[in-house]
């Protein structure tokens, strides 16, 4: 114990003896560790931003839209627009394999809100109940829409996190009434607030049954008979995605008298496929943000293993000194050894400690839509402070092996 003592404050006195040489190492290793975190945190804010965002919609959500046909194949000079019907979400839902749920939706926003206490615009949508199970709709009060709702068409409302602060400023909603452009509505649940910033479309919308909807509120136009508004659906899993678009839309074409291998035929939005993308992108921006966290954590062990290779070789005669006055080669290679651990471990910790600050500070402020703020990550933490270790360690022990093998008199005649 007394012997790691004295080791121990050899190493203090050695490094307040050298104070700028000493803060300079510390320097470059907090700046290459605190730099590779920041940067790799960066990194990994912005992917779990984008999953996060893409999870509010829900889980492996795909939509498909009314679009444009042609009539002469590959001709769009001659295409004729069509909607999405009833009888396509049937068809799909009975004829669709790799679709594991599907939806129907109706929407407007030429609809107007109007309760007890206040007024509100916002969008309206039709939809059945298994709509909650197919996209992120947290209830926070009351319940969602149910099977008896829609073969009944009851007059029945969930609200929104944003719709429901506007009608029902500080009061209960839930069992209250509405008025849905002159249409009485009852107040059944309430949503959670999803999504945050300029992202409020799913926060100012009010959700009814499906079959209220087409009665009340029908899509209007020429050839709108039974039309929707657009469909949502899940493949049965992440890689079907691909099969469950294209048995939806071999449906959809046949419906309405085109081919579905025209993909300029179809309109629609495959979140599998876009976070397949984004996941690729985030890929490459790891590995080009690694790379340049990397090089300036090569360039902080460059600069520790000059330092320690002039620190030791201008040490030399100390060596021999001590050697002379009884040291043994293990307790010098014990003391730089200690040494090299101490400097680089607590500079690397330090680095660690402001970059994590910085990103705390950071997560204080919001960022744009789909970016979360930087994250500290634990295992690039500990290779930064791992290899910069090392890197200090080994420049430290080979030139004092080296100089320790020396006999005491020719370590003294060292320059």
């Amino acid at each position: 114990m007394q012997f790691m003592t004295d080791v121990f404050a050899q190493i203090f006195r050695t490094l307040w003896a050298h104070k700028v040489r000493s803060f300079l190492t510390m320097f470059g290793i907090a700046w290459g560790v605190g730099s590779l975190l920041l940067l790799v945190g960066l990194g990994e804010g912005f992917r779990i931003g984008n999953k996060r965002g893409l999870s509010e919609y829900g889980e492996n959500i795909m939509f498909i839209f009314p679009g444009r046909a042609p009539v002469v194949k590959g001709s769009m000079n001659s295409a004729r627009y069509y909607h999405l019907t009833y009888r396509d979400y049937l068809d799909a839902r009975n004829e669709a394999p790799h679709v594991r749920a599907i939806t129907p939706i109706l929407s407007t926003n030429d609809v107007h809100a109007v309760s007890e206490f206040a007024t509100a615009s916002g969008e309206l949508t039709g939809a059945e109940p298994q709509y909650s199970g197919i996209r992120y709709l947290p209830l926070l009060q009351g319940r969602w829409l149910n099977h008896l709702d829609e073969s009944q068409k009851r007059n029945v409302v969930v609200l929104g996190d944003e719709m429901t602060r506007h009608l029902f400023p500080g009061r209960p909603a839930v069992g209250a009434f509405v008025l849905l452009n002159q249409y009485r509505f009852q107040v059944v649940g309430t949503l959670k607030r999803v999504g945050r910033g300029d992202d409020n479309s799913t926060n100012m919308r009010a959700y009814i049954p499906f079959q209220v909807m087409s009665t009340y509120f029908p899509i209007k136009g020429e050839g709108a008979y039974d039309a929707i508004s657009f469909m949502n659906y899940q493949p049965t899993t992440a890689e079907d995605h691909l099969l469950a678009q294209e048995e939806v839309r071999k449906v959809v074409a046949r419906n309405h008298g085109f081919d579905y291998r025209d993909e300029d035929a179809f309109e629609g939005w495959d979140t599998v496929k876009q976070a397949q993308m984004m996941g690729a992108i985030f890929d490459a921006m790891d590995e080009f943000l690694g790379t340049v966290g990397l090089v300036t954590l090569a360039l902080g062990a460059i600069g520790v293993i000059n330092i320690m290779l002039v620190t030791v070789s201008e040490r030399t005669r100390e060596i021999g000194l001590r050697k002379a006055l009884g040291a043994t080669s293990r307790s010098i290679m014990l003391q730089f050894f200690f040494e090299g651990i101490l400097l680089t471990l607590v500079s690397g910790l330090i680095g660690m400690g402001l970059a994590g600050g910085l990103m705390l500070a950071l997560g204080k402020v919001n960022g744009p839509g789909g970016f979360d703020p930087p994250r500290l990550v634990p295992m690039t933490a500990t290779l930064a402070i791992g290899c910069l270790t090392l890197a200090g360690v080994i420049a430290g022990l080979y030139p004092a092996r080296k100089a320790a093998s020396l006999e005491p008199v020719e370590a003294l005649r060292q320059e």
